[in-house]
């Protein structure tokens, strides 16, 4: 792949072109059921592959047997119950981000129970997600320390928007593995049940400023890149 300022480097989706495109990142699938086939960046009349395995998609068309792509983009593969794959080819435009080992992300708290909390991922870094992708949290991933005491009621409730980084990446089910076990990490937001926003007292802490009362959490320790996250 060509950096887009044509200065003739090459390199590969996952890797940044050091000269020009700092900025560059890896893209990946665009439904939960899809992934791309190939991290490369393809442009019209590049060949797929045969007609006789896969099922044209968007952005391709057939041609004595083949399937090539009509648009310059990513192909992306996505199996909707067929025995074939659906064989598309995005813009760059349309493809979304997903969560990585070590990424940090924004979630929001869906549910809890004393095993785990189910959250929603929003946000990788900065950038919102056009799809949303469900995480876990689960009790033992909480804390670094002392995690045979840790209770998940008293790390999240529902509502609350959590920093948190993936462990493991997603299933079927694009259920995601994440932990909060640094200082960084925990909830950054949350509300009392009079509708305030409570402010962090200490790391364990979160008061009320309408009605002074106390309600427990796991505090993140907020990094300044994150604050308009």
């Amino acid at each position: 792949m060509l950096c887009h300022n044509k200065c003739k480097i090459v390199f590969r989706l996952e890797q940044r072109c050091a000269t020009c495109t700092p900025n560059s990142i890896s893209y990946v699938r665009l439904f939960s059921n899809a992934s791309l086939a190939s991290p490369s960046y393809l442009c019209p009349g590049d060949k797929l592959c045969s007609a006789e395995n896969c099922i044209p998609g968007t952005g391709v068309y057939l041609r004595h047997g083949y399937v090539y792509s009509s648009l310059a983009g990513y192909v992306l593969k996505k199996n909707e119950g067929e025995k074939l794959p659906v064989i598309s080819v995005v813009r760059e435009t349309e493809v979304q981000l997903l969560p990585d080992v070590g990424a940090i992300v924004t979630c929001k708290v869906t549910s809890i129970n004393p095993r785990f909390a189910k959250v929603h991922i929003l946000y990788v870094g900065s950038t919102p997600l056009k799809d949303r992708f469900r995480g876990t949290i689960r009790k033992e991933d909480v804390r670094a320390t002392e995690k045979d005491k840790v209770e998940t009621y008293k790390s999240f409730r529902p509502g609350d928007i959590v920093l948190a980084k993936v462990i493991s990446l997603g299933d079927v089910q694009s259920n995601y593995l994440l932990t909060t076990a640094e200082n960084e990490l925990g909830v950054v937001v949350a509300h009392s049940g009079a509708g305030a926003q409570m402010v962090p007292i200490n790391w364990c802490e979160m008061q009320c400023p309408r009605t002074h009362s106390k309600e427990f959490r796991k505090v993140a320790r907020v990094q300044p890149e994150y604050l308009q996250a």
